[in-house]
């Protein structure tokens, strides 16, 4: 009774070493007790109190019930669940066209996975054979391992943790339940998909093993690349491309959507970087009935390997301007005016 606290009043040392002695007592005296801190240690109490917090409505153990499983073994945890492992998610990239993802469309796809093994139907042995407890663990998929005053318990290197043993497994599968196939699925593909937008085939991934519950199949859209327009979102870019004297003159000139042709009518004098926008010519939002627009950026061609006769004209348009018979661009009066102001 040498560090009781009536002993020694206001002495916080001799406190913390008689809860020391306690909990060390308790422990000895107590097998549970005793299981538990050859478990976790220091921090016993602590699982202790957690678990008792949780055991009533099976959240801890559902949220966290693999990890311990893994870490600690499955005993006290989630049992033989432990083995049943969902099956993996797959992943598979389909390459589309712009004008598919403006239209949507059904396709078919092909991709390597797993299948329940046709001769055991999953079972993992041979017909009239069974499952056994295992013998090194006896079923609990774990062991414990002396090392001096505690125990560590780990995986069985013999099941590899699911506490079964199968002396005689099926030819087909060799005892895992399931073979390497190759599925052709049906992918219905909506309108105004975008890049990067994954689909989802729910219970078409990889089936699980011992019974688990089969993965998903995420389809990834890629969109190639179009050689005229570039998407932003639901709205269609794309560059226009006009011969000077068109732009100079005025008129009207045709551009490609991605339901046909529209015309747009070029006024006199149009520059280079002038956009036109024709409402509603872009792609479908792939949420709502709502399309995008279609945004045509002028670039002004100018002609090169003129011959003699042409040039000549184009000189006399030129002077023709300088003696007043015409206004230049207000881009290019403009920036004739800076550059006046700057060596000024």
């Amino acid at each position: 009774m040498k560090y009781h606290p009536d002993r020694n009043p206001n002495n916080k040392e001799a406190e913390e070493k008689f809860k020391e002695l306690k909990e060390a007592y308790e422990v000895l005296e107590d097998k549970e007790k005793r299981a538990a801190y050859d478990r976790f240690g220091h921090s016993w109490s602590e699982q202790q109190s957690m678990n008792h917090a949780y055991s009533s409505s099976g959240g801890f153990a559902d949220a966290f019930g693999d990890i311990f499983g893994d870490i600690f073994g499955s005993s006290g945890m989630r049992g033989s669940d432990n083995s049943r492992n969902r099956g993996a998610d797959l992943k598979y990239k389909l390459d589309i066209t712009l004008e598919q993802a403006s239209t949507g469309f059904d396709t078919e796809i092909n991709i390597p996975g797993w299948n329940i093994c046709g001769n055991c139907k999953g079972k993992r042995v041979r017909e009239g054979s069974s499952i056994k407890k295992c013998r090194s663990c006896n079923g609990n998929g774990s062991i414990r391992i002396q090392q001096g005053f505690f125990s560590v318990q780990q995986t069985c290197g013999v099941c590899q943790g699911n506490g079964e043993e199968i002396t005689d497994p099926c030819l087909g599968c060799k005892g895992v339940g399931r073979v390497r196939c190759n599925k052709t699925l049906q992918v219905s593909v909506p309108i105004g998909v975008d890049n990067g937008m994954r689909i989802r085939l729910s219970g078409n991934g990889d089936i699980g093993i011992n019974g688990g519950d089969p993965g998903d199949l995420y389809v990834e859209i890629h969109i190639k690349p179009h050689k005229i327009f570039k998407r932003d979102g639901d709205d269609l870019h794309c560059e226009l491309t006009i011969p000077f004297t068109c732009a100079a003159l005025g008129g009207s000139i045709q551009v490609p959507t991605l339901n046909g042709k529209a015309e747009i009518s070029i006024p006199e004098g149009t520059q280079s970087g002038k956009t036109f926008r024709l409402k509603g010519k872009g792609i479908r939002n792939v949420r709502s009935s709502h399309y995008g627009d279609l945004y045509c950026h002028v670039a002004v061609e100018i002609p090169v390997k003129l011959k003699d006769d042409q040039k000549n004209i184009l000189r006399q348009f030129e002077q023709s301007l300088k003696d007043g018979g015409g206004h230049h661009s207000p881009q290019s009066k403009s920036w004739t005016d800076r550059v006046k102001e700057f060596f000024s």
